[in-house]
């Protein structure tokens, strides 16, 4: 119910480390490539934080106007446990490791990646790209370059990174900001050049592998997502997005392959968009320490899962963001008054905004979000907008339904109550929490308050949060 924004969206390009207006290749058109997970183990928070930072990128781009074409992939084979080259391949790891099948392997964890997609509120993409389904492609793609650009060890197939012009540009390697870990092979021309295809060793047999040029075995990590990435959205394309992990020798690797293809200095996407970390000091983001940070333990742990959105919504997508339960609380906190201050205005039938304020918040809201996606500012807009008293409610409504739906808060569908996530570790189940509710509801009624308060001292013992005179009435008490 508001007229297209029409300020010039600002995204900051890491390959040339400066602020660009988004141009689109196509007119009125988004195509955006996202680097999705590899699927040998649960994604944890950290990793999520990308596809967030991505799921914004999108909403952003179509609040501005643009069709949108949103690819992410799943990574099934081709990545190695080291990301610098090094190591085994991942899956055929974990499916070792559990003696099952690699297919079962990667069903379970890509069913398991989407279950924390639709969670945390982001959109489904254009295209979820499995990289096995690519494989004949890939070969293609591998042969069309190996002449003028690889070389042949007893490995497999490598990539010589001094055949394409400004290697490592995007990392800034021979530099004092960059950096390159690349696994030494014996044999390799340079330190720099990666796998295109390797071969699986004589006397072994892998879950997965394909008959090549260059013998049986399977695609090197680096390559699927330019043959991914071309199949499903053309070159050039306009955004290609990552962790900030991948701008030292992932996103290197896949532009060096693209200039190859293409024979040309192009870099594939026009511009490459990389999220910050989110750190945590305890150690837990590691799979390897066990009880790692999932979104599920989040759930588990009684957060709804929109508040670990909102987290990360409270910081630039380029900054680092510390992990905390405090933080993740105090977000928790932060969604709950905005989806009260909604409440009131969400059966209003949405109007078109005249009044003047609202319209000076739509305004900075775009301009917050058409610089860099400021989500900081942007969502202290929101709550503006949210806390505005005496306003018409139909217009009211029409403002927090566009800025929600670039932030994806979910403000107009979701209310208080859905917010109260029961934690695992509960003793006590709803139903006798109403039960024991109205027993002291009774006692208050009959002036017995010695009951009362011991009847608020059990539920307390058991992680209820009793509110007196809050139509909620209670909320589980969260503990970390």
């Amino acid at each position: 119910m508001t007229d297209a924004p029409a300020l010039p969206l600002k995204l900051f390009n890491s390959l040339t480390r400066s602020l660009e207006i988004f141009e689109p290749v196509h007119p009125r058109e988004a195509r955006v490539y996202s680097c999705g997970p590899t699927v040998y183990n649960y994604p944890h928070i950290g990793n999520m934080r990308a596809y967030v930072f991505a799921d914004t990128l999108g909403r952003t781009l179509s609040y501005k106007g643009y069709k949108l074409t949103h690819v992410i992939n799943i990574t099934d084979v081709g990545h190695l446990t080291d990301d610098a080259d090094a190591g085994e391949d991942k899956l055929e790891k974990a499916a070792a490791e559990k003696a099952q099948s690699i297919w079962d392997i990667a069903k379970h964890y890509t069913e398991a990646y989407w279950a924390d997609v639709k969670a945390l509120n982001i959109r489904q993409p254009a295209h979820w790209s499995i990289a096995t389904d690519y494989v004949p492609q890939m070969i293609e793609f591998a042969k069309a370059i190996a002449d003028r650009h690889c070389y042949e060890l007893d490995g497999g197939l490598y990539f010589d990174t001094t055949t394409v012009t400004g290697y490592g540009r995007l990392a800034r390697h021979g530099t004092d900001e960059g950096e390159s870990r690349i696994d030494p092979v014996d044999g390799k021309r340079h330190p720099a050049d990666f796998a295109i295809w390797r071969k699986t060793p004589p006397g072994e047999k892998r879950q997965m592998e394909w008959d090549s040029p260059w013998g049986r075995g399977a695609p090197g990590w680096h390559l699927e997502c330019s043959v991914m990435s071309e199949a499903l959205l053309g070159f050039p394309f306009d955004i290609h997005t990552g962790g900030i992990d991948h701008r030292e020798i992932h996103h290197p690797n896949e532009i060096a392959q693209n200039q190859a293809h293409s024979c040309s200095d192009a870099s594939g996407a026009r511009l490459w968009m990389h999220n910050n970390f989110l750190v945590e000091r305890s150690g837990k983001m590691s799979k390897s320490s066990g009880e790692f940070l999932r979104v599920q333990l989040l759930i588990d742990k009684g957060y709804h899962p929109l508040a670990y959105r909102l987290m990360c919504l409270q910081a630039h997508y380029r900054s680092e963001l510390e992990f905390s339960w405090e933080g993740l609380g105090a977000a928790l906190t932060r969604l709950k008054r905005l989806v009260m201050a909604a409440a009131p205005v969400r059966e209003a039938e949405a109007i078109d905004v005249t009044d003047r304020r609202l319209a000076d918040l739509l305004a900075r809201f775009d301009a917050a979000m058409s610089d860099d996606l400021n989500t900081p500012v942007a969502l202290t807009l929101l709550e503006e907008t949210a806390a505005m008293k005496k306003i018409d409610g139909g217009q009211k409504r029409a403002t927090l339904a566009a800025m929600d739906a670039v932030l994806g808060l979910d403000l107009l569908t979701i209310d208080r109550a859905d917010l109260r996530v029961r934690p695992k570790a509960a003793t006590i189940a709803e139903d006798e929490i109403d039960a024991t509710l109205a027993r002291r509801k009774d006692a208050r009624a009959a002036k017995d308050f010695a009951a009362s308060d011991a009847l608020r001292d059990e539920l307390g013992a058991a992680g209820v949060e009793v509110m007196d005179g809050d139509p909620l009435g209670w909320e589980w008490r969260l503990d970390n």
